[in-house]
């Protein structure tokens, strides 16, 4: 047990980060980690050598994508009373804040597959072996799925640009 812990413990908060990355919502994100690691720690016999930091990511994207499904089917249900100003408003105030909270946006547009391995190889630095070993494709679909993604997200990103720039003009 306390071997597990060892190894365990540091990757919470990079499962935390995946996880509110593909989620977008900090509760969300933090049940999700909560599940992986109750699963981890209910299945520590049934792992494989490797590492278990593939591993752990390996059953948040799983369960991650079991929400998104059970989410696509009965849809997302919040009580008006429990919504705060947060859900039902979101207006920046700073000027990095809403680049930040626009790729996101953009993030959140791609389609899953594709999101799942530019988070995986672009933010949490695995290798393209080791993304496509946790989702359970070949390496050849995750450099693709990585190279639409980012190209998507480039073209996003520049359609985008023109809107956000404001053009001054002299007056006399």
């Amino acid at each position: 047990m306390k071997d597990m812990l060892v190894q365990v413990e540091p990757l919470i908060p990079a499962l935390r980060r995946y996880a509110r990355a593909l989620v977008r919502d900090r509760a969300a994100a933090d049940d999700l980690v909560q599940d992986c690691l109750e699963r981890a720690v209910s299945r520590w016999h049934q792992r494989r050598d490797g590492s278990v930091r593939a591993w752990l990511f390996t059953i948040l994207h799983n369960l991650a994508v079991s929400q998104f499904r059970q989410a696509a089917t009965r849809g997302r249900h919040m009580p008006i009373d429990d919504a705060g100003e947060r859900e039902l408003v979101s207006a920046a105030a700073q000027e990095h804040r809403l680049a930040y909270q626009d790729v996101l946006n953009k993030l959140a547009r791609l389609p899953e597959e594709q999101r799942a391995v530019l988070l995986l190889v672009a933010v949490e630095d695995f290798s393209y072996a080791e993304a496509a070993k946790m989702l359970d494709v070949p390496v050849g679909t995750v450099m693709s799925r990585l190279s639409r993604a980012r190209e998507r997200l480039q073209q996003e990103m520049e359609a985008a640009a023109p809107g956000n720039v404001v053009t001054l003009r002299s007056m006399k």
